[in-house]
């Protein structure tokens, strides 16, 4: 038994081919963002939906909001159509190494007075984040691929002891985007494959925050989605490596949905995922209180 058979039992019209659909999965309409389509897809090989409106959502909820049952029946559907027979965490490799180097924006240098200056305001110990983290610092002038990446912290992707990719951070307060990314044709894993953080040191108890600056204030337990939007391979990787996750995002309406989101999917894959509030962004902690809002983690769930 599977998806279309659950789909045929309880009457949800939905297709496998036509405009919405691609090879590999069966398209129904979402429930969830007033879709007139067939915008909801569940991906055969790897046991998820993801909207192509919407995005991603937890399969317990999904299947309960189609069949119009409890997510406790859901969960009993799910057992009884094979949905989740083959756990997709076990599989390998989960993140594609390409052969090829990194390149990085012309004239990145060790951080200069600038960068760390910016950093010590923000209330960071920039020779701590420079040697722990890897950072690195551009001038007036530095580009990549004709991308201008002036005045900015470096920000390595370290995976699997390989520098994978970059994003940046504008430390004047001018710039348009406060962050620019490796280029996707110059990165040798994409950075919405894998999650931002300390990988050699991690160990069960990990705490999900979106960015970088917010992963340096939780030290080797902090790791970033890199945006509250998370890709199915990143909940992948999370699950591979921990046991526990606190999610940790900002505290505003869309973040706590996408934290909601992320925590289910969690839940699902066998990890005990909650979510945590802050009443800023972790980034804007003191030091002293990330520390005490670490051993309080470690406290909830050890």
């Amino acid at each position: 038994m599977n998806i279309i058979d659950l789909f045929n039992d309880y009457n949800i019209p939905y297709s496998t081919q036509g405009k919405n659909n691609t090879p590999g999965w069966v398209n129904v309409t979402c429930p969830y963002c007033g879709d007139h389509s067939t915008h909801l897809g569940y991906n055969i090989g790897e046991n998820y939906f993801h909207c192509w409106r919407c995005g991603g959502h937890p399969i317990v909820e999904t299947i309960s909001k189609l069949t119009h049952l409890s997510e406790k029946e859901a969960k009993q559907l799910i057992k009884q159509y094979n949905l989740a027979s083959t756990p997709v965490i076990t599989k390998e490799p989960i993140v594609r190494i390409h052969q090829k180097h990194l390149k990085l924006p012309s004239n990145a240098t060790p951080l200069t007075y600038q960068h760390k200056e910016y950093l010590a305001g923000r209330g960071f110990d920039p020779d701590y984040l420079e040697q722990t983290w890897n950072l690195l610092g551009t001038g007036p002038i530095s580009t990549l691929c004709g991308t201008d990446y002036k005045h900015r912290i470096l920000i390595p992707f370290i995976w699997e002891d390989r520098f994978v990719s970059f994003t940046t951070r504008d430390i004047t307060g001018k710039a348009r985007q406060r962050y620019k990314s490796c280029p996707r044709e110059m990165e040798v894993v994409h950075h919405k494959d894998i999650v931002y953080g300390l990988q050699s040191k991690w160990k069960d108890v990990g705490i999900c925050v979106e960015g970088p600056a917010d992963a340096w204030r939780f030290g080797r337990y902090g790791f970033a989605t890199a945006g509250i939007e998370f890709t199915h391979k990143q909940v992948r990787v999370i699950a591979k490596h921990f046991k526990r996750v606190a999610v940790c995002f900002d505290n505003e309406p869309q973040a706590i949905a996408q934290a909601n989101k992320l925590v289910a999917e969690l839940r699902f894959r066998g990890v005990d995922a909650f979510r945590v509030n802050v009443e800023n962004d972790p980034g804007s902690m003191p030091q002293d209180e990330a520390n005490a809002f670490v051993k309080e983690i470690k406290r909830k769930v050890l």
